[in-house]
């Protein structure tokens, strides 16, 4: 049976069961999208996301593996929707997070993973490992926030117009950091980079997403543990919290006419 009776068939046997013959999609166009406001975006432009492990989530270092390019963090699932909501736009997406990257790790190789990549779009998410790898002795907060500032200075000097997204660093209070004196100060110090990344923001006219807001909002919700399982790095779910706060606020920003 040929593909063409075979779906004619189809049609009428449903219709005869009451299904009406339009409820049948015969093609991934005729599939709806999300419900979601779509950003625009200049056609072919390049969305490049940069940060320690949660933007990396085991991207492929072998840019000739397209399976695993992007890795599997909230930078996938937003290329993903943007890719097949918006196939005209031609938007590349670039991946270039690093386990274990502090802010001063993210100056050191900022020419080469993030201005020589010449993006139009740049999302930005680092400072827990700075508090993670402190080992008690601290943050140097001044430091911290003079790195932080002179990266996005750089991007912009390359690129007047680049559209900036900064996320604020972000913690739950799920197993190492259950322990009150730990809570304590793992939180006390994600507040204060919080507070520095708001301010960056509009300096330099960037999108701020605060994700410790939607963490915290979300856990009211659910436990912590369905969203970060060590306190630390998102589950599935909350990954996919940071990609819709992502698209409804970047497409607040930059909204489709």
């Amino acid at each position: 049976m040929n593909r063409r009776v075979f779906f004619k068939t189809s049609v009428v046997s449903l219709a005869a069961m009451g299904v009406p013959a339009t409820k049948v999609a015969f093609s991934a166009s005729d599939v709806p999208g999300y419900d979601y406001r779509r950003p625009s975006f200049p056609q072919g432009s390049r969305l490049v996301f940069i940060g320690d492990s949660i933007t990396d989530m085991k991207w492929g270092r072998n840019e000739k593996d397209r399976n695993h390019y992007l890795g599997h963090s909230f930078v996938y699932l937003i290329a993903s929707r943007l890719g097949a909501d918006m196939p005209d736009a031609r938007l590349e997406f670039f991946n270039r997070g690093k386990s274990g990257n502090k802010v001063a790790d993210l100056r050191a190789r900022w020419r080469k993973d993030a201005i020589d990549m010449k993006p139009d779009v740049l999302t930005v998410l680092i400072g827990v490992n700075d508090v993670s790898q402190s080992r008690g002795a601290g943050v140097d907060i001044d430091r911290w926030e003079a790195d932080y500032r002179e990266i996005l200075g750089r991007s912009r000097e390359a690129n007047p117009v680049l559209r900036l997204i900064l996320l604020d660093p972000f913690v739950l209070r799920v197993t190492r950091l259950k322990p009150e004196e730990t809570w304590t100060y793992w939180r006390g110090l994600i507040d204060r980079q919080r507070k520095i990344v708001a301010q960056l923001a509009k300096e330099f006219d960037a999108v701020h997403i605060p994700t410790q807001e939607i963490f915290d909002h979300a856990a009211e919700k659910a436990p912590p543990e369905h969203w970060i399982w060590d306190g630390v790095h998102p589950l599935p779910q909350g990954h996919e919290l940071i990609a819709r706060n992502w698209l409804r606020q970047v497409s607040d920003r930059w909204p489709a006419k």
